[in-house]
């Protein structure tokens, strides 16, 4: 338990919208101190907090960028100054452009590897040396990398190495007591999914699933307060693929 406050405390990556905010209002419906992270919004970064602290819970907004090794550290360490020790980790910061393989640019590859790569890297590597016993690691993957949409190669190459990080690292902490899953969502109505996309092409993801729409963030973020809380414990380095039935 935090020695700073009476609750557990979780740091949610890319938190100042779309998928990250829903959890991070999940997790402090459900009582935890929240650190919500951004890279470049702060004024929704912000606003979130305010909306969490006026409703009563315990939140703050950092900034760093994850694919920054002494940015996360720094994170890390403003968290427990202010919350206290870190409980629950949710790496949510990504970035999704689809391209054919043959026209990526080597700075696309490189910013997508940085972010969903070498990003989910850092956060683990610090949580590892940080994180209380008995926590819980949430990953987040894709189910683009089930489907072999054409566009996707790169995307779908980050997130196959998040997926063997999260295999990987939930043996290496053994006897800690610290589980590490991820989820993989299906197609989600957030600007992450739907920017450069048609309206017919919108229309045609929300149908694949047998569930007929899109996942709401909300739904996303039910599956991660399972993750983090205590109800998940003998889920370990699992991949949850919350997609409505679409692979």
């Amino acid at each position: 338990m935090n020695t700073l406050n009476n609750a557990q405390v979780a740091v949610v990556t890319g938190a100042s919208r779309g998928i990250g905010a829903a959890v991070a209002q999940r997790l402090a419906k459900d009582g935890f101190a929240v650190a919500i992270n951004y890279a470049s919004s702060a004024g929704e970064a912000d606003a979130l907090v305010a909306g969490l602290t006026a409703a009563g819970a315990q939140a703050i907004a950092v900034k760093a960028d994850v694919s920054n090794a002494d940015d996360v550290r720094r994170m890390f360490e403003i968290t427990e100054q202010q919350l206290g020790k870190v409980d629950v980790l949710v790496n949510n910061a990504g970035v999704l452009k689809t391209v054919p393989l043959a026209d990526t640019s080597d700075a696309l590859y490189s910013q997508t590897f940085d972010i969903n790569v070498r990003g989910t890297f850092n956060t683990l590597r610090e949580a590892a040396a940080r994180m209380n016993d008995g926590g819980r690691i949430v990953n987040f993957s894709s189910t683009t990398l089930a489907l072999n949409m054409p566009g996707y190669a790169i995307y779908n190459a980050t997130k196959a190495a998040v997926e063997a990080f999260t295999h990987v690292f939930a043996k290496e902490l053994r006897g800690r007591n610290i589980t590490v899953n991820a989820v993989a969502p299906g197609p989600i109505a957030t600007s992450l999914f739907l920017d450069g996309k048609t309206d017919e092409q919108i229309q045609n993801f929300a149908k694949m699933p047998p569930l007929q729409r899109l996942g709401q963030p909300e739904d996303i973020a039910s599956v991660v307060a399972f993750l983090a809380g205590a109800d998940s414990g003998w889920v370990n380095g699992q991949i949850l693929r919350a997609n409505g039935g679409l692979a």
